[in-house]
Order: C-alpha cells, then sequence, then structure tokens
C-alpha cells in the first residue's frame, strides 16, 4: 500500500471543508487518488472519474447498503429505492421510472416558467435580495411538492427539516434524528388520510396505486419511498440553482452572455453541474477484497465515490477547473451513474435551466453583496440588484 494514502487521512465533504474542497480534489489527485480517510469511521474514497464510473457499475463488488449516505440520512431503514442492492433494486426503481420521463416533466414546464418568473420579480423588486430565500430554495420546493401532491400550507416547514437531516447531520445527529422522526410521522399521516383519493394526478395517489411483484407497496416502503423522495428533491436542485447564480454573480462577462444568449443556458446548466455538483460524494460498502489503483480495500470497508472530484479530473476534461459554458460532451457525475443514477436528473436539470431562463430575463445585473459567502449548500445568497 502507498504511503502516499496518509495525505487524505483528514479528507472530508462535509460543512466548512467544502470551502476549499477543490483545492483538495488537485492534492488527493495527485498524491493519493485512491486515499484512506479517518472522518465518519473511516473510508476509502476514490477520485478519478474512470474508477468512480467502473464503480458505479460493479454493484456486485460495491454495495449500496447499509446507506448510500455517509452519515446516512438519519434513519434506521434503508431508503427505496438508492440504498436497495439488485436484483430487488430494480423492481423498487422500475415503479418510479414512469415519473420522471421526460414527457412528463414537460407538462409541468408552463408552471416552472410561471413560478420562476414570478419569484424572480420579487427578487428584482429589491436592491439587495437574498437570492437563496427568495428564490433558489422557494422554486423547486414548490415545483416538487405540487408533482408529489404535498399540501401547499405545509411548504414552509419543509425547508427546516431538510436543513436539520442534510446539513445538521454530521454535527448534530440527534438534531437530524428528530427531523427525520417528524418527516416520517409527516408521511404517515399524509398516506392515510389519502387512501381514498381516487381520481387524484400526483406522486403519492401513484405509489398509494402501485404494485410491486403483483402486490401493492408495503405502508413501511410507501414511508420510505416519501422520504427519499422529499429529502433528494428540495435540496438538490436548490444547492445548483443558488451555486449557479453565485457563480453568475461575480462573472458578469457570463452573465451578460447568458442574457444575449438564451440558447447556451442548457448547454451552461451542465457545466454548473459539473463544476459545482450538489452531490459531492455518496458511499458504498465494499462486499469483498478488491484492489483500485494498487490499494487493497477489504470486504465491509467503506468506500465514497467523490463525484466532485472526479467531475474535476484533469484526465477527463481539459481545463477542468475552469467553467466553461459551451462545453461539449460533458459527461459528467452529478447526477452519478450506472444503476444508481438520479431518478430526477430530468427534473432537476430542467428546473435549473428554467430557473436561469427566468432570472436572467426578469433580474437586472446583479453582483454578491457579501463574497464570504461560500459557493456551497443552501445558506443566503446576498445579492446587490443593480450596478
Amino acid at each position: 500500500m502507498s504511503d502516499n494514502t496518509s495525505a487524505g487521512h483528514d479528507f472530508d465533504f462535509h460543512g466548512r471543508s467544502l470551502d476549499t474542497i477543490f483545492e483538495t480534489y488537485k492534492e488527493l489527485q495527485a498524491k493519493c487518488p485512491v486515499g484512506r480517510s479517518d472522518k465518519h469511521g473511516g473510508f476509502w474514497f476514490l477520485t478519478k472519474s474512470d474508477d468512480i464510473f467502473a464503480a458505479e457499475q460493479a454493484p456486485d463488488t460495491f454495495s449500496v447498503a447499509p446507506s448510500m449516505l455517509l452519515p446516512d440520512f438519519a434513519t434506521d431503514v434503508p431508503l427505496i429505492p438508492i440504498d436497495i442492492d439488485p436484483p430487488e433494486h430494480t423492481d423498487y426503481r422500475r415503479i418510479l421510472l414512469p415519473l420522471f420521463t421526460p414527457k412528463v416533466i414537460g407538462r409541468l414546464d408552463e408552471g416552472m416558467h410561471r413560478t420562476a418568473r414570478e419569484l424572480a420579480v420579487e427578487v428584482a423588486a429589491q436592491e439587495v435580495a437574498d437570492a437563496s430565500h427568495l428564490f433558489a430554495r422557494p422554486m423547486p420546493t414548490i415545483i416538487f411538492s405540487r408533482l408529489a401532491g404535498f399540501p401547499e400550507q405545509d411548504w414552509p416547514k419543509f425547508d427546516q427539516w431538510v436543513d436539520d437531516i442534510i446539513y445538521e447531520r454530521t454535527v448534530d445527529y440527534e438534531r437530524a434524528r428528530q427531523a427525520a422522526d417528524e418527516v416520517f410521522a409527516y408521511f404517515d399521516a399524509l398516506l392515510k388520510s389519502r387512501t381514498d383519493d381516487a381520481g387524484s394526478d400526483d406522486l403519492i395517489y401513484y405509489l398509494l396505486t402501485a404494485e410491486i411483484k403483483g402486490r401493492k407497496l408495503t405502508h413501511e416502503e410507501l414511508l420510505s419511498y416519501c422520504y427519499l423522495l422529499f429529502v433528494a428533491g428540495l435540496d438538490t436542485t436548490a444547492w445548483a440553482i443558488r451555486s449557479s447564480l453565485w457563480y453568475l454573480a461575480q462573472n458578469p462577462k457570463a452573465q451578460a452572455r447568458l442574457r444575449e444568449n438564451p440558447d447556451e443556458i442548457p448547454a451552461a446548466a451542465e457545466e454548473f453541474l459539473r463544476t459545482l455538483s450538489p452531490v459531492q460524494a455518496m458511499a458504498r460498502t465494499c462486499l469483498k477484497d478488491t484492489e483500485v489503483r494498487g490499494q487493497e480495500i477489504k470486504e465491509g470497508d467503506r468506500v465514497v465515490l467523490v463525484f466532485g472530484a472526479g467531475n474535476r479530473d484533469p484526465e477527463a476534461y481539459e481545463q477542468p477547473d475552469d467553467i466553461i459554458l459551451d462545453r461539449q460532451n460533458n459527461r459528467h457525475l452529478a447526477f452519478g451513474g450506472g444503476i444508481h443514477r438520479c431518478l430526477g436528473s430530468n427534473l432537476g436539470r430542467q428546473e435549473l435551466v428554467v430557473a436561469l431562463e427566468e432570472f436572467l430575463a426578469v433580474v437586472p445585473e446583479f453582483s454578491l453583496a457579501d463574497p464570504s459567502e461560500p459557493w456551497h449548500g443552501v445558506g443566503s445568497l446576498t445579492l446587490k440588484i443593480g450596478r
């Protein structure tokens, strides 16, 4: 085993570690592209694009159990379908596929544009505005909640639950557990109230009527689906929108270019997803002794696939750390890969594109009001509107 693995012994991919994570990725890829960290109970990490893609294609070696998250999402049960391995995974995932096809997402397009435009108008009306609070966070919450059938009056409480589960679990796990319990209780009540809701056209009703191998989903399975879709459907898209605006706020030439050429926004969105990925890493468990780049990973070891590093791999991309708005052939890992590739990628991608289209069409030139606010997460993004 190479002594260079010691270079990554304190590697983390949460919290303030993300402030300088891109420099960390350069160091790790140069010194220990496959390394070992002591954080979160100890884990191996893969930072090269090819290694990550290969691991994503090998569920017989790299299992998602007991959780694809490290730490987990504050639950005692695996979440369906991301924490389920083949062959069961195939049936669980197949249930959701019809909900996230391009055709279904296309039907949401008009509502997406209308919602984004209304929110952007609120931002444009201010001289200094928190674009995260007013725009990046509420847009995906509203869009996904309508798709899922979540009651509109409940939307305000969703963000706090997401913050506690995703961002607090690494510093206050008990707080995350409490939030998770509240989310499960919320969906328990919602599902029970919807059992006779024939004729509805939303995700909740779809799950209630879905079948797997000739049977209806159990109440526990329904709860697991709802919990995962809730947590995954709100945070990642908000992060993607916020980080894209963060970049544009300090790059006036890029901002002007996309205003003048809105047809370039889809390609730019892919580049923002690559370089400022909402999901920087996900975990696996090694099912058998294996070797990656000369490093021996033992059965039972936890392994983290560092998507954010793979997306900036100099062997996979020219000028990997540069945001090139019209980059072509942009095969990135923002949505993962293999059988566990993000089910909601079509929805998330479309929400990001629409958000940028409407924000740039409605909001005048904008710049950072507080340069200390980080690129990552869903916290405040304070913008000066107009120059």
